[in-house]
């Protein structure tokens, strides 16, 4: 009896882990569908910290600007003072596991950020960044 109680809490503490993965690597999967070559993390992590100027704000802003450089912790959009949680997936369960947010975000968050739509290079690398975090 103990044994089959263990084992139903690691399937239940594995199935975020596993809806994580599986929607990272089909998204990726989709990407190089699409031309991406292969993905680098570190690149990912590069463009997360790369500086941008907005164009109608003049600012100087890179992905830490809304969540901060820890992403394990929750941040704030620079803009509307919204908070944002944690977008680490060992801090938030909830993240990387739906490709349609995932698309919906790398969408705002990229025009707001670099003033256009990522390539799917480039979201192929951030989410091989992300995934680790």
């Amino acid at each position: 009896m103990k044994s089959e109680i263990l084992s139903l809490l690691i399937v239940l503490c594995m199935g975020p882990i596993s809806a994580h993965a599986g929607t990272v690597d089909s998204l990726l999967e989709n990407y190089q569908s699409q031309g991406a070559g292969s993905f680098d993390a570190e690149r990912g992590k590069q463009m997360w910290f790369d500086k941008h100027i907005q164009k109608d704000t003049g600012a100087s802003v890179d992905c830490t600007t809304c969540h901060g450089l820890d992403l394990s912790k929750g941040g704030k959009h620079a803009k509307t003072g919204k908070p944002i949680d944690p977008l680490a997936p060992s801090a938030n369960a909830e993240r990387l596991t739906d490709a349609a947010k995932v698309e919906k975000w790398f969408k705002r968050n990229c025009k707001w950020t670099w003033g256009r739509e990522c390539t799917p290079q480039e979201k192929g690398d951030l989410l091989s960044f992300l995934r680790t975090q």
